[in-house]
């Protein structure tokens, strides 16, 4: 259970992330809405897993995936640049955070 809610903390430092990014500087009410919920749900699940998950490791795949998701969210539907070098990149970040699970 720990797991489940470590990467759905992860997915929710995503839609805070790029909340925050669409606040333009907490100028706009509903993004900066969007970004305290689901900082205050990412950071209380990462509270959660922390309980069973030793910190080093929770809060790498914590951030892997929030950094990851937050990278995606750019290429995909912001317009941020994609390169086969970005991918790679992600892709090393992505087995990082496998290779903790399984070391786990």
């Amino acid at each position: 259970m720990a797991w489940l809610f470590l990467v759905l903390s992860g997915l929710l430092e995503t839609v805070w992330a790029t909340a925050l990014a669409s606040s333009r500087g907490f100028t706009r009410l509903w993004p900066t809405v969007v970004f305290v919920v689901a900082l205050v749900l990412s950071m209380g699940g990462l509270a959660l897993a922390l309980r069973s998950i030793p910190i080093g490791t929770g809060y790498a795949v914590w951030v892997g995936i929030g950094a990851v998701g937050t990278a995606v969210v750019g290429m995909a539907w912001l317009g941020e640049p994609v390169g086969v070098a970005k991918i790679l990149c992600l892709l090393l970040i992505v087995a990082g955070i496998v290779g903790l699970k399984l070391l786990h």
